[in-house]
């Protein structure tokens, strides 16, 4: 190489002394005694006739070596103020740039390029440029003057001209002599390797396959008579580049080619290709340099053998060939491998080799049976196909839970997947291998104790910590609601960060819930209220209502936390009614878009118990509980009863903590009830006491409605979801008002006059009489105070809900109406029979007139005082009689809470007056006992 002009020598030696404390030493050509950078130890030299790198001396604990172009890039950079380009040296500045950037001997490369100049339009900025033609065509230059200033825009080829297909061969090879041929990217890559006696073309791209030029090489060496020489592709060692290594060995053997790779490890996070590594040989002695060519070079085909092996086994061979350890881990194909030789295989191998008879193996040489040895005893073992990278350490408090949040890396496909590992699942092989397989399918990682506690070790020492929710919604604990990307504490919005957890202060939280998907629109740019008039001329009164307790169930918690209830929602009707398209837009609003509910019947206990905890403060809505005919077998399942402790948010579920002792966690119940269905639910006064209903029918359809439905529907929840944010932000002035309104409804509805169905004649509160009007009866009076409770809340709710949406006073006014109308029909309902005792007693009222001259189904000797029935001979006399009836097990238990004949008592032994009419009838001297077991109820 030829000395360093001497003006960007001097530069260079000063800035090392300065910087670097690097001194000349006498009777040498070197600089010592400088202060590594890496190290911080007194072992830095460089060459001191030509200082193109510095270099630490303690090559075994350190080693490392900077060129100065790294340190000082700013001498590199301004060729034409160094160099400026004259009449008599028109490629001055090529020349130097050439020379002293690039480290080439100009003698070698003389004719090879032109000193051209680039101008760019757009940044009205300009350069000198080095122009090699292109034999297909067109040129390639670099940008040598400050080309920083021009982006990614580093190195251009002439508009409108194609390279690929041709790569770029130096003139002075001779394609028909050589017997290797190096594939590099860049020209300037080819050159560097033609220093050092390396035939090289350049493909001028990763992404670019020569064909052309291989098609053309086959033809000219088949017309020569000689053979084709090996390849070996030498790519940049990058990503994109491998693969590319990979599929272009693969069409060159196709097309009768023998390949090679080639790759220069890039270490410490700094890239290095082949004209860096030209320069680094620059910088030894010529002895040095002869060696620790030799010695790259070696490393280097062994780095691009390993890129091209075709299977993991051949890939372990090569390394263990390399440094010969027993064991060892690798990559292959962005998955991780384990290599562990078996000796005692490995012998046996070698011996029955060595005593075979067949020709094959006698023709195999020491080394060769050695490799076929190795490959039948080596154990490539796959223990990992991805990459765990722990993120922090999370505990729940109430269970005292705890998990370790890892982000796990899918090379194969390039996605990451985040999730937990508990502390037993980190500490044992296999049940890190279990956890992992639950995370994706297809990950897998069967490596061992050691092996695992290696890649956890540094991982998880002095991890962060973060509490946990383990649902979605509200946290009492915290006060704050935590969704999947946002969080709303104090009124104020929180965005999740990169690892998936919310900083409120000194506060880290997150939900542990991912089964229930919650997307809010945190700007309003697309929300209005026009979906609020849509509500109103779809559903009117109802949907408002509705719409109240969808709003009031994001403050649950808090209302039950001083109140100790919060009602459950029902919403009946015929099909058709539209109750599907109001939840839709109910969910939307919540930002649930999506969703409607779940049917119980179609689930276990224990899940309905994890579903209804999964949210805090929002709706779990039950669809279609109600089963008919077929179906009645499922209603087995699940009983309405089920929910009555969740009016109070009691438990869902006890379950145990694993510890020494005996703790238990209680989830409590943290949301909301809705029921939508068809038919009405029937069930004990306990729980329909808890229930504010809604009845939808079909109704008249008009343009206008048809249109408002159509437009309720294509409304998109991404800015309907704007609604639950503004509802959040307004949290502590929603139950402020909440709180001082319940009251005032609730002793309203106390007071509520009785009237009359027909009439509407109002009465005293307390009159139980008919109407003395018209003699209909007379219904209104709230006798039960849960009733009361519910509807008060819900109109303090509806009062609440104006500071969130524009309800009209009107609208008010009907909303307000149509809930004490709730509450009076809610009372009616549970003072009637249960529907399927008002269908037994009208079959007793037909099957006991099926007889004129006396009774058949009414045991009782005295019928005006008492009815006495034989529950299975009724129910088998209905059946005959084509009779609809509840089973008799259904029977046994709702007859004991008859309103309209009330029950007295059950298996009670009376003289039948049926059986005695039956024998008077047919003339019968004799007859069956009349002694008969029945039920008696007041007639």
């Amino acid at each position: 190489m030829k000395s360093m002009d001497h003006d960007i020598r001097a530069d260079v030696l000063r800035n090392l002394q300065n910087d670097y404390g690097l001194r000349p030493m006498t009777g040498t050509n070197y600089m010592r005694k400088g202060v590594c950078p890496a190290c911080n130890k007194k072992e830095l030299y460089a060459r001191q006739d030509q200082p193109w790198f510095i270099k630490c001396g303690r090559e075994s604990k350190c080693g490392q070596q900077w060129h100065v172009k790294e340190l000082y890039p700013d001498l590199f950079e301004a060729w034409s103020e160094r160099a400026p380009a004259t009449e008599q040296q028109p490629t001055a500045t090529a020349r130097a740039y050439l020379e002293f950037a690039r480290g080439f001997r100009l003698e070698l490369i003389e004719g090879w390029y032109t000193q051209e100049n680039y101008w760019d339009r757009d940044l009205e900025i300009g350069s000198a440029t080095v122009r090699f033609a292109l034999d297909k065509g067109g040129y390639w230059e670099r940008l040598i003057d400050k080309p920083s200033r021009f982006g990614k825009k580093k190195a251009r080829f002439q508009p409108g001209q194609s390279y690929r297909g041709v790569w770029w061969c130096p003139p002075a090879l001779d394609l028909l002599e050589v017997t290797e041929l190096w594939i590099v990217e860049g020209i300037f890559d080819a050159i560097a390797l033609m220093h050092h006696g390396i035939a090289a073309v350049a493909a001028m791209s990763s992404n670019a396959f020569p064909e052309e030029s291989l098609k053309a090489l086959i033809k000219a060496r088949a017309e020569a008579g000689g053979r084709l020489p090996k390849l070996v592709w030498a790519l940049d060692n990058e990503p994109g580049a491998h693969r590319y290594t990979r599929q272009w060995v693969k069409l060159a053997r196709e097309l009768g080619f023998v390949c090679e790779a080639a790759q220069i490890p890039q270490r410490d996070g700094r890239k290095v290709d082949w004209n860096d590594l030209h320069q680094r040989w620059a910088f030894l002695e010529d002895d040095a340099r002869e060696q620790r060519r030799e010695d790259d070079l070696r490393e280097i085909r062994h780095h691009g053998a390993l890129l091209i092996a075709e299977s993991a086994s051949e890939k372990a061979l090569l390394m263990y060939q390399w440094k010969e350890s027993e064991e060892f881990h690798f990559g292959y194909d962005s998955r991780l491998y384990w290599w562990k030789l078996d000796l005692d295989k490995y012998n046996k191998a070698r011996t029955a080799m060595e005593e075979s008879d067949s020709e094959a193996d006698q023709k195999l040489n020491d080394k060769a049976v050695r490799e076929k040895a190795l490959r039948m005893s080596g154990c490539v073992v796959e223990i990992a196909n991805c990459y765990p990278q722990a993120l922090y350490f999370q505990r729940n408090e109430v269970t005292d839970e705890s998990w370790y949040y890892f982000r796990v890396d899918f090379p194969h496909d390039g996605d990451s997947v985040k999730n937990t590992f508990t502390g037993g699942q980190v500490a044992a092989a296999s049940e890190f291998k279990k956890r992992l397989l639950g995370m994706a399918a297809g990950a897998v990682f069967t490596g061992s104790g050691q092996q695992l506690d290696k890649i956890l070790k540094n991982q998880l020492f002095g991890i962060k910590t973060v509490s946990t929710i383990d649902y979605v919604g509200y946290s009492k604990e915290y006060q704050a609601y935590v969704y999947g990307d946002l969080a709303i504490k104090g009124g104020q919005v929180f965005q999740v960060n990169e690892e998936d957890y919310f900083e409120f202060g000194k506060l880290r939280l997150k939900s542990l819930q991912k089964g229930v998907a919650i997307r809010l629109a945190r700007e309003g740019k697309g929300y209005s209220n026009e979906w609020l008039s849509l509500l109103w001329t779809c559903f009117g009164a109802q949907g408002v209502v509705a719409l109240t307790f969808w709003f009031g169930s994001l403050f649950c918690e808090q209302i039950r936390a001083r109140q100790q209830s919060f009602p459950f929602l029902e919403a009946t009707g015929e099909a058709g009614a539209g109750k599907t398209t109001l939840l839709n837009l109910l969910w939307k609003l919540l930002g649930r878009e999506g969703y409607e509910g779940f049917d119980p019947m179609k689930s276990t206990k224990a899940g309905r118990s994890r579903l209804m905890g999964q949210v805090s403060g929002m709706p779990v809505v039950f669809l279609e509980a109600d089963r008919h005919g077929d179906d009645k077998a499922h209603a087995k399942t699940f009983e309405w009863d089920e929910l009555k402790d969740f009016y109070g948010g009691g438990t869902l579920a006890t379950k145990g903590v694993k510890t020494a002792g005996n703790e238990t966690y209680e989830p409590p119940f943290r949301g909301t009830i809705a029921i939508s269905q068809n038919a009405a639910v029937v069930a004990h006064e306990a729980i329909m006491t808890r229930i504010c209903k809604l009845h939808f029918v079909r109704p008249e359809v008009t343009p206008e409605s048809r249109a408002a439905a159509d437009k309720l529907n294509t409304l998109e929840g991404e800015h309907l979801s704007h609604f639950m944010l503004l509802a959040l932000r307004k949290e502590a002035d929603v139950l402020k008002q909440f709180f001082e309104r319940m009251p005032v409804h609730e002793a309203r509805l106390r007071r509520l006059h009785t009237h009359c169905v027909q009439c509407d004649t109002a009465y005293p509160a307390g009159a139980e009489k008919g109407c003395a009007s018209c003699g209909n009866t007379l219904r209104g009076y709230i006798r039960v105070e849960r009733i009361a409770k519910n509807h008060a809340q819900m109109l303090a709710l509806l009062d609440c809900l104006g500071q969130v949406v524009p309800l009209t006073e009107h609208q008010v006014a009907l909303t307000q109406r149509k809930l004490v109308a709730m509450a009076i029909e809610r009372q009616a309902s549970i003072s009637a029979d249960h529907p399927a005792v008002a269908e037994f007693w009208e079959v007793y009222e037909y099957l006991q007139g099926l007889d004129a001259e006396g009774p058949t189904v009414n045991h009782s000797n005295k019928p005006d005082e008492t009815i006495a029935i034989h529950l299975n001979e009724f129910v088998k006399l209905a059946g005959e009689h084509r009779q609809q009836l509840a089973d008799i097990a259904t029977l046994r238990t709702l007859l004991k809470d008859s309103r309209s004949h009330k029950f007295i008592d059950s298996n009670v032994t009376v003289s039948s007056a049926v059986r005695v009419h039956q024998a008077k009838k047919h003339n019968l001297t004799t007859f069956k006992s009349p002694s008969v077991k029945c039920w008696l109820f007041k007639a």
